[in-house]
């Protein structure tokens, strides 16, 4: 029976140990907490936006807005419409060009892409004097990974932040990596870039990791000490009081049984 004992107060310490550590605190998971405290790293601001530059491989897509009716029969806009609005999707070639109807071949890479839409613009002037055109990218889209919901997801504005982007996979998992959250960016034919940053950092607003970007790939990694930790305390406590009274159980039966 003092075995019994012996075995039964051990036991308790040990799930005693799995609540302090088994469980997830708001200093593993918790967002946007103060640098300097549990070893949060403080990110220096760069608060200025660049704006996207166009790259190889990029779809643009145009709207041409012109009174000129012989350029809306060819375009096959409403011939009843005071102007033409003609849309498609066109790919920047490996030369950094882009191949539009009536034009010559318009180099675009590297543009940002009003820069692109005035050239654009100025080039439809030539053949058409009212011509007015917009531009707009058409594959602005993140790519997210890891251990969250994985997807392709749209960019619906330009200035679109880290947390807005992992909000619309619904969030990270308990179990994902906040401390080292990667985001691979490419850049044309260069190397892409790699950020790997601390997301529980508040000091993340308005530094060089908070804006998302068109075809930037976000990647949270799983904790190694995921398997072992739980995703609530009432979940767990739930299993240590099943556990424990079952080991009661147990006890009283095997005392039972030497008595």
């Amino acid at each position: 029976m003092n075995a019994a004992k012996h075995i039964f107060r051990l036991l308790v310490v040990v799930f005693a140990g799995f609540i302090l550590t088994g469980c997830y605190s708001h200093r593993v998971i918790g967002l946007l907490q103060e640098p300097g405290k549990h070893k949060i790293p403080d990110y220096e601001k760069d608060s200025v936006h660049e704006p996207y530059r166009i790259h190889v491989n990029d779809e643009l897509i145009y709207r041409l807005i012109t009174m000129d009716e012989t350029i809306s029969k060819v375009l096959g806009a409403n011939q009843n419409m005071s102007s033409s609005q003609y849309a498609n999707s066109y790919r920047v070639y490996d030369d950094g060009t882009i191949d539009l109807p009536f034009l010559e071949p318009i180099h675009v890479e590297g543009l940002t892409v009003e820069q692109a839409q005035d050239s654009i613009r100025a080039a439809f002037k030539v053949i058409i004097p009212d011509a007015d055109v917009k531009v707009a990218l058409y594959n602005k889209t993140f790519t997210v990974i890891g251990d969250i919901r994985s997807g392709e997801y749209y960019l619906y504005k330009e200035n679109m932040n880290i947390f807005e982007a992992l909000a619309m996979t619904g969030d990270l998992l308990n179990s994902g990596d906040r401390k080292h959250v990667r985001i691979i960016r490419p850049h044309g034919d260069e190397e892409p870039e790699i950020l790997e940053f601390d997301i529980r950092s508040n000091s993340i607003i308005d530094s060089k990791y908070y804006y998302i970007y068109p075809n930037d790939v976000i990647y949270v990694a799983r904790t190694k000490d995921s398997f072992v930790k739980v995703a609530n305390y009432t979940g767990f406590l739930g299993l240590i009081t099943s556990s424990v009274s079952l080991l009661i159980s147990v006890l009283n039966y095997s005392a039972t049984i030497a008595k």
